[in-house]
């Protein structure tokens, strides 16, 4: 077996037509991202059906391109990856149909990969990991803490109760008038903010590691209820800084106390919300006087993409974790 092998990745789990070349597991060559922002905007979020039809007009297309920029043609390729889920089940299968097909057509081994274990792997594209770690994975539909002693060992030890941190944004945004993506905009409104509202933050039981973000939703709506309703002046960048602060928090120390009790060497950032500016410089000031190692994923790394799938799959390719062609999408699919 290779130890340098190279495999095609695809992802296809939400809005983002993907695919990437990656050298063992480390070494990106090519990394292609056809996205639908602007079909969704004007729906206020993803459309399912339209996201799948617009997979099958791009898959093909980035496939092509991410060799062509990678300088090699489906002989030079090892083995294909392939987001098996979770996701939207209409757009997964857009992918995983296009990864079985051409792992059969050139006789090459296919790898399933989970979609957040592909975001904890993006940061092995920019440098290696150090057992035991701990992952903080925070996007649109994840919130988790997850701890790894080894590679492809993962340990979910807290989660979302309710909403997750990137849906929770893009909640208070459409409350707000803000278009979608809703994090980007109010990470940006809420450098210009000031905390005015003191908004809760659920800590839950005093040793767990859960989130929970769909009271603070839910606070953040009704005060706007409340100062329209009084008619009273108010700033959107204070509700945005507010509701951000509230968030931030809890992201922040949740994760601190979980690598202090766990004895970690590195933290490892990872999901949609990892590319918040808030987020980013509020873990560095927490951790930056610890011997815990922060690694938060360079912006393009931080949304759905390819290179990430293929940077986990070449674990899965180690150990010879393969699919056969019965492989399907799962949405509902559990890490681990």
């Amino acid at each position: 077996m290779k130890t340098n092998e190279i495999i095609l990745a695809i992802e296809t789990s939400c809005d983002e037509t993907a695919a990437a070349v990656v050298k063992g597991g480390t070494e990106l060559l090519s990394n292609v991202v056809a996205t639908q922002m602007d079909i969704h905007q004007k729906f206020g979020g993803v459309v399912p059906e339209i996201a799948s039809r617009h997979h099958i007009e791009q898959i093909t297309l980035v496939i092509e391109q991410a060799l062509d920029e990678a300088g090699m043609t489906m002989e030079d390729i090892d083995a294909v990856a392939v987001t098996e889920g979770p996701g939207l089940v209409g757009a997964l299968l857009i992918g995983v149909n296009a990864a079985k097909s051409l792992a059969y057509a050139h006789d090459i081994p296919l790898i399933g990969v989970h979609h957040i274990a592909g975001h904890i792997y993006a940061n092995r594209l920019e440098q290696e990991f150090r057992f035991p770690l701990l992952s903080l994975v925070v996007s649109g539909g994840h919130t988790e803490l997850i701890y790894m002693r080894d590679h492809g060992d993962y340990e979910v030890i807290g989660e979302t109760r309710d909403d997750a941190a990137g849906e929770a944004y893009d909640k208070v945004a459409k409350a707000l008038a803000l278009p979608y993506p809703g994090g980007p905009v109010i990470d940006r409104l809420a450098q210009d903010g000031d905390d005015l509202y003191n908004f809760p933050r659920a800590w839950l039981e005093k040793d767990s590691y859960d989130f929970s973000f769909s009271g603070l939703k839910t606070a953040v709506i009704n005060k706007l209820n409340q100062l329209k309703q009084k008619d009273e002046e108010y700033r959107i960048e204070d509700l945005a800084a507010s509701f951000q602060n509230s968030v931030i928090e809890v992201l922040v120390e949740k994760t601190y106390k979980a690598t202090m009790d766990l004895d970690v060497k590195q933290l490892i950032v990872a999901g949609g919300v990892s590319a918040n500016k808030g987020l980013r410089q509020a873990l560095q000031d927490r951790f930056k006087h610890t011997d815990v190692e922060l690694m938060i994923p360079p912006l393009y790394l931080c949304t759905d993409n390819a290179a990430m799938i293929g940077a986990a799959a070449s674990i899965e390719y180690h150990k010879q974790h393969y699919k056969d062609l019965k492989l399907n999408a799962n949405p509902g699919l559990m890490l681990g």
